[in-house]
């Protein structure tokens, strides 16, 4: 019998449900994160959010605010503090973009997703501007004029 080969997802990819529903996708940017080893393993369990979570740039770095990643629970003294501030892990070029369009005003950093490649844990963030509720609005009436279409579509070809 061969070894079973693992799976590249096996790992859970923690998600902001709110990113794409409340905010216009601009650009985006994959960033490593500096974490502790209790943070690691409880991202690794799955038990991590994102939802809240937004990004600042101060003195020349990038950080993320008000992500909440669980206590280990099978931590010790050196467990971690769960709404830390997190530093994001970027080029130098990348900060200066994100710090450029932040300074105009209109744009926020919102992480979109936080999953793991190649060991290490990365960040998808994105410069992004608020949706309006008639933008919201237009976004529900185009995906259900998809939605009839791809119907119409399947009953024909049937």
């Amino acid at each position: 019998m061969a070894a079973r080969k693992t799976d590249a997802q096996r790992y859970t990819e923690i998600r902001n449900a709110k990113a794409l529903r409340d905010y216009s996708v601009e650009e985006k940017f994959e960033a490593g994160i500096q974490l502790r080893g209790t943070e690691v393993k409880s991202v690794r369990a799955g038990r991590a959010q994102i939802n809240d979570a937004f990004g600042r740039v101060q003195k020349g770095e990038v950080w993320l605010m008000n992500m909440h990643i669980e206590q280990y629970a099978f931590g010790n003294i050196y467990n971690h503090d769960a709404r830390r501030i997190r530093k994001l892990l970027l080029h130098a070029h990348q900060i200066r973009k994100i710090a450029q369009a932040l300074d105009i005003g209109g744009k926020s950093l919102v992480p979109l997703r936080m999953y793991f490649k190649e060991g290490l844990v990365k960040v998808e963030v994105a410069l992004a501007s608020g949706k309006k509720n008639f933008d919201r609005r237009n976004d529900l009436k185009k995906r259900v004029q998809v939605r009839e279409i791809e119907k119409a579509m399947k009953l024909r070809r049937s």
